[in-house]
């Protein structure tokens, strides 16, 4: 009875290093596709997403500054028309 306790035990223990090598393995497989991952994406001279949401909203502020100096100019462009008609008799 003893010894069939100890093979079990043994068992036990290379099921339990077994695991913890695999799973030792596995996290260094997924660490190594991550770099190499990384490292392609580099390659591809892609953008992180914080770094296109920052430069999107950046062209959004242009586009509102920009339409909102388009209409100041057409009102100052009236304003000098309508002075320009009145002043002429």
């Amino acid at each position: 009875m003893d010894r069939e306790k100890r093979f079990f035990d043994d068992l036990a223990r290379l099921a339990d290093g077994a695991w913890t090598s695999a799973s030792a393995l596995r996290d260094e497989f997924e660490a190594h596709v991550r770099d190499r991952l990384e490292a392609v994406l580099e390659r591809m001279d892609l953008v992180r997403r914080d770094e296109f949401e920052a430069v999107r909203a950046m062209a959004a502020r242009a586009r509102e500054e920009n339409e909102a100096l388009a209409e100041r100019i057409a009102a100052l462009e009236k304003a000098a028309q309508d002075k320009q008609a009145g002043g002429d008799p």
